[in-house]
């Protein structure tokens, strides 16, 4: 879009819908170009090791759901 479209549409709002897009158009200004970008920290390997237990009969029916299971 050419810079003379783009004033035609705004010329043909109504004064209200012009205000808008004036303070639109300064907010768009004053926002920062680009944010800074913290590195990501390395991860390390094995860091969880042992925080998780599935214990051996995880898999197993519960006593709690015989009832439902026959």
């Amino acid at each position: 879009m050419t810079d003379i479209q783009l004033y035609t549409k705004i010329a043909a709002l109504p004064d209200k819908l012009k205000a808008e897009v004036s303070d639109f158009i300064d907010f768009l200004a004053n926002t920062p170009k680009s944010k800074k970008v913290e590195p990501r920290k390395s991860r390390m390997f094995g860091f969880a090791k042992d925080a998780i237990v599935i214990h051996a009969d995880f898999d197993e029916p519960l006593e709690d759901f015989k009832p439902y299971m026959e």
